[in-house]
């Protein structure tokens, strides 16, 4: 059963640039390390909501937009091993994010169903 890592981000608007060109890498990365797939979006149609909504979730201030992303792994021991690696890769040590990293939400879950 596959396993998949969610992550969910506000990037400043000025930064999307910059984000993408963080995400290439990373996905390069992800795919050296066994990644069956990796997904980044950028928010386009998300309606602010009063009691939840992604907005509130990540704190989203006026000048950034919403980013969810995916990673499809084989399994969740791929996964692990796979983050121990990258960990470890010179190309990630001093890596600054073009985001509020304290504002990320990620998690990592078992597939269900897939159609």
């Amino acid at each position: 059963m596959t396993y998949v890592d969610c992550f969910m981000a506000a990037v400043p608007e000025a930064n999307k640039s910059a984000y993408l060109t963080q995400a290439k890498m990373m996905a390069g990365m992800m795919k050296e390390q066994g990644a069956l797939s990796i997904t980044e979006c950028w928010g386009v149609d998300v309606p602010e909501g009063k009691k939840t909504s992604l907005h509130l979730a990540v704190m989203r201030e006026a000048d950034e937009g919403i980013v969810f992303s995916w990673v499809t792994w084989p399994s969740k021991e791929v996964r692990d091993a796979a983050w121990a690696q990258m960990e470890a890769d010179e190309r990630m040590q001093g890596m600054e994010m073009p985001f509020d990293g304290s504002r990320l939400i990620f998690g990592g879950f078992e597939t269900m169903l897939e159609a």
